[in-house]
């Protein structure tokens, strides 16, 4: 069963309810045990896929082949978003797509994967060993007065190519991907029937930690995740070095590097490579899940939140009381009331956002470079966290954030957020030098959301958007003549 909403995104709702995904979910369960999975979990969505083939559009600093633009070096910052000329909408068709640190991978309608970015560690799942390596000519004229040393990008990794489709069997079969999931070294990608599969390694603080068992260190090309639970998985959810997984029956599986509680458990040292292979913590009647790069949230069926992992911004939305390397080591509750009904949420490092089926945003976590998004003569006093000097250094409280247009999706970057607004235009605030917030040269930190205002988007309606360390990523479809005036004339007003 497919339902359309605002001809942005597809949704399907798969037998059991838990969330919904593009593809009907295949495996069954028993009359008696859907409908007790339905019942509690009524009416809740998520999107991931849109409906229609969007123009992409990327924007920020790619000194790592982030941005996807080509190898030339004058691709390297883009500081206002730019049409991706290499995935055009008419052939590429990209409908979906997941963006980590440093590296992107997509999906489109004809269900061939594409990759772009960082590939040290594997992440793109293809071979780009074999790139002209094409070096700045010192003695160039053109180039006196360029201070990039680095000459081009790797070819094969800043031009967004396809994968081989035959590593992915479920494909063959008559499955299709529901969900893109992206870390800083890892990509991860959900079929219809459950299937997982991953490629890339995962990190911790000294180094590499590896990615399946002691049996994989780093995995180049997509693999089958060895099934983990007797349920179907139907949503993941990406850190910056590690994966959430929730099963049909509302069980919560972790995978990657746990040094800071991410993983919902205290991970011993000796025991680091324990944490190699998806594993349940104890997590359950969970609907929905979310991740941050080193701190976590769930939904309960019963509406509450969850939250774990590293919290001294107060990004866990705990407590008012947070301190350097301040860690919530299990599930906890979050401050929030109940009874709103989330649609999302979205974390980067150390700032997280929550966003309602209504269209209201909520935030918390620090301040220094306006990651929450509120101004700073209107910080709430009573939940702002001030340091020794007074100075004000985090909102540990979700705080909604007023004077702000109602959002229909949004993203979180390491420091920097998107929001898109229901009539598809985005904005974007936060850690600003890298020019990941889209709004031009000035490369200043942004207070608040601020409209990101170009020829390039200016007639889009925007679907989705993703942020990565120090760039972001935005998919829209073309607004007819008639609509994009009538968006002009009521932004007028």
């Amino acid at each position: 069963m497919v339902k359309r909403l605002a001809t942005d995104h597809e949704i399907v709702a798969p037998t059991t309810k838990v969330i919904n995904h593009k593809s009907k979910i295949v495996k069954r369960v028993s009359k008696t045990h859907a409908a007790h999975i339905i019942n509690s979990v009524d009416d809740y969505k998520h999107l991931y896929i849109s409906v229609q083939p969007l123009d992409i559009f990327c924007f920020g600093t790619g000194s790592m082949c982030e941005l996807g633009l080509g190898p030339l070096a004058k691709n390297k910052e883009v500081k206002r978003p730019r049409l991706n000329p290499f995935l055009p909408v008419d052939s590429a068709k990209i409908i979906s797509f997941a963006v980590g640190g440093m590296h992107t991978i997509a999906l489109d309608s004809n269900q061939d994967l594409w990759s772009w970015g960082c590939n040290d560690v594997g992440a793109l799942g293809r071979d780009t060993s074999g790139a002209k390596e094409v070096l700045k000519d010192m003695d160039a004229k053109d180039n006196e007065s360029d201070d990039d040393d680095d000459g081009d990008l790797n070819e094969l990794e800043s031009t967004p190519t396809k994968l081989d489709r035959s590593l992915f069997p479920p494909l063959a079969e008559g499955h299709k991907v529901v969900q893109l999931v992206a870390t800083d070294n890892l990509s991860c990608i959900l079929f219809s029937n459950g299937d997982v599969y991953a490629w890339g390694t995962f990190r911790c603080n000294e180094g590499i930690l590896g990615f399946y068992q002691d049996k994989i260190k780093i995995q180049t090309t997509p693999w089958k995740v060895p099934s983990f639970s007797k349920y179907q998985i139907v949503q993941m959810a990406g850190g910056k070095d590690h994966v959430l997984f929730l099963d049909e029956e509302g069980m919560v599986f972790a995978w990657g590097n746990g040094q800071q509680h991410q993983l919902g458990r205290k991970v011993m040292e000796r025991f680091r490579l324990k944490t190699l292979d998806p594993r349940p913590f104890g997590l359950k009647r969970i609907k929905y899940i979310a991740s941050g790069e080193n701190h976590c949230f769930a939904i309960k069926k019963d509406g509450s939140m969850v939250s774990w992992g590293l919290n001294q911004f107060g990004q866990c939305g705990i407590s008012k009381d947070v301190e350097d390397g301040a860690l919530v080591e299990k599930p906890t509750t979050v401050k929030i009331d109940s009874s709103l009904k989330v649609k999302m949420i979205q974390a980067g490092e150390h700032h997280s956002l929550i966003l309602t089926q209504e269209g209201d945003l909520y935030s918390f976590g620090r301040l220094d470079m306006f990651e929450v998004g509120i101004a700073s003569d209107n910080l709430p006093e009573e939940n702002t966290y001030k340091d020794e000097h007074n100075k004000a250094r985090s909102i540990p409280i979700p705080t909604l954030l007023s004077n702000v247009p109602k959002f229909k999706t949004i993203a979180a970057g390491s420091h920097h957020s998107l929001a898109v607004a229901i009539n598809g235009i985005c904005y974007s605030w936060g850690f600003g030098e890298t020019y990941a917030v889209g709004l031009g040269p000035a490369g200043e930190d942004v207070e608040i959301p601020t409209r990101i205002k170009n020829t390039a988007t200016q007639d889009e309606n925007i679907v989705l958007v993703g942020c990565g360390g120090q760039f972001s990523v935005s998919g829209g479809v073309k607004l007819s003549d008639e609509d994009a005036e009538k968006r002009a004339d009521e932004m007028d007003d």
